[in-house]
């Protein structure tokens, strides 16, 4: 194949599978983003064309469109509020004229599943009208439509592994008896790249899901057996109460109450196929569509081997954020720095280490209590908290999310160390940085620590003096004890592993 696809959402967490799954099917691929160091890390980075622009903006739309046959619209805002359903609409109406312009072929979106003629959350509503925008467009659309999608790092899949983890006696809303039919991530992904073959001119929604039909209760008990877990209770109770179910997925899963309210109030009603036309078109993966527990057993698999291709929480949901400036532009504006300098004797291949492992399991080397309070209180705020965790348990890429942080860069230094640099993205009334370095000196490693805060008016700098007292525990235990599980692991004494105390 020689033709020409674009893909909006290649950051995301089909779009990131997507894309090389193209790749490998012959496909020349071109993705359209509005912050392209978000692809840096990706390892498909330099086999597709990268054009930056903003689906918002018909210009951009249409320039990237250019010689396109198929563009996948891959795109779905986690935001709320009045405005967030007409924002959605615009743009779908936007990218639908642009690539009529353009002389684009077909246009495919993934959409949700649901039942006719009930009433919809606002996230499932706005899906089905950006779906409804797009068939009514110049352009042929192809909409499919699935429901739970399991596989490694999902956020539907995170959120039954957490609450089946962490809860074994589980009284729960009514939703648990609604009948769900998942698909494995590996078959949603079998019918997306294969759509370019779907025949010209063709205009309809597709349902796409694995034909096995569960209660969310079941797909729970069904993970407790395939994780080889105790015996799980589940007390399905006579209300649905979303708003509630909401916080408690927050607070007992890595997923945040942004993310967990639509994906609670997607589960109101039953998420089930009512055809199978896709058969006519598009075949089954050979061997047969994946059941929802063998691909458990294959997201498990995933999991254990660090084989994440990519996460929801590495999905970028949140609009780019500015990239720390370079030190000479700090001037003129007010900055607090915390910077903590520390040399130790391991070698600098030791230290960088242990700075790629820090977060999720290995914690932040420091004191563990504080820590665990502040991500209590930023999910209490909305925010992602502390237990996103991290895709690999030893190396890190732009972009993948650690905790509460994200990586912005990973670099080379001038004396031949190297750097990692995270960017926050906690509720805070300002920007935060967190940079580690290891660089060689006199046959060992200095550490180098900053903590980089541009604080946002007034709150945002009593915040600052607010924090800054625990700061003298956090940041000097921190450079420490990186030194010393350096060291251990020099020596072989012992794994890389973060304490959780301030000592």
């Amino acid at each position: 194949m020689t033709s020409r696809v674009l893909v909006t959402g290649s950051t995301g967490y089909v779009g990131g599978r997507l894309v090389p799954r193209l790749l490998k099917a012959g496909y020349t691929v071109r993705v359209l983003v509005r912050s392209p160091q978000r692809l840096s890390g990706v390892p498909w980075h330099d086999q597709v064309e990268i054009v930056q622009g903003d689906l918002g903006d018909a210009e951009s739309v249409e320039r990237a469109c250019q010689d396109v046959e198929t563009i996948y619209y891959l795109v779905h805002s986690m935001s709320s509020g009045a405005a967030f359903e007409q924002t959605e609409s615009d743009m779908a109406r936007t990218v639908a004229a642009a690539t009529a312009r353009a002389g684009v072929q077909r246009i495919v979106y993934l959409g949700g599943l649901h039942p006719e003629g009930v009433k919809l959350s606002q996230h499932m509503r706005s899906r089905t009208a950006v779906g409804d925008i797009l068939l009514q467009g110049e352009v042929p659309a192809v909409v499919f439509e699935a429901g739970v999608v399991i596989g490694s790092g999902s956020a539907s899949f995170e959120m039954i592994r957490h609450l089946t983890e962490n809860l074994p006696v589980m009284p729960a809303p009514s939703w648990v008896l609604r009948k769900i039919e998942s698909i494995a991530v590996r078959d949603l992904l079998h019918y997306l790249v294969h759509a370019p073959e779907l025949p010209a001119g063709l205009n309809r929604r597709f349902g796409l899901g694995s034909r096995e039909v569960l209660t969310y209760g079941a797909i729970m008990y069904g993970y407790a057996h395939e994780a080889h877990l105790n015996q799980r209770y589940i007390y399905a109770l006579p209300i649905p109460a979303p708003t509630l179910a909401g916080w408690w997925v927050a607070l007992t899963t890595p997923i945040p109450h942004p993310l967990a309210v639509p994906l609670v109030q997607s589960l109101q009603h039953d998420a089930v196929t009512t055809e199978h036309d896709i058969d006519g078109y598009i075949p089954p993966p050979e061997g047969g569509l994946t059941g929802y527990r063998r691909s458990v057993q294959l997201a498990l698999g995933k999991i254990a081997a660090e084989d994440v291709e990519t996460t929801w929480a590495s999905a970028a949901n949140t609009p780019p954020s500015d990239p720390l400036p370079s030190d000479p532009d700090w001037s003129g504006r007010a900055t607090y720095v915390d910077e903590r300098h520390r040399w130790g004797a391991a070698s600098p291949d030791a230290v960088w280490e242990v700075i790629q492992s820090v977060g999720a399991d290995n914690g932040w080397y420091s004191w563990g209590l504080a820590w665990s309070v502040r991500g209590v209180m930023d999910k209490l705020a909305g925010g992602v908290g502390l237990t996103r965790g991290r895709r690999h348990r030893q190396r890190l890429a732009v972009g993948d999310a650690v905790d509460w942080w994200r990586v912005e860069a990973i670099t080379n230094t001038d004396d031949g160390g190297r750097t990692l640099l995270l960017h926050a993205e906690m509720k805070a009334p300002g920007q935060a940085w967190l940079e580690m370095s290891a660089v060689p000196k006199d046959g060992g490693t200095e550490y180098r620590q900053r903590a980089i805060y541009f604080p946002r008016g007034i709150l945002g700098k009593a915040y600052w003096w607010g924090v800054y007292p625990f700061h003298g525990f956090i940041f000097p235990s921190m450079a420490r004890n990186i030194l010393a599980a350096a060291e251990r692991k020099s020596t072989g004494t012992g794994q890389v592993s973060g304490p959780t105390d301030a000592s």
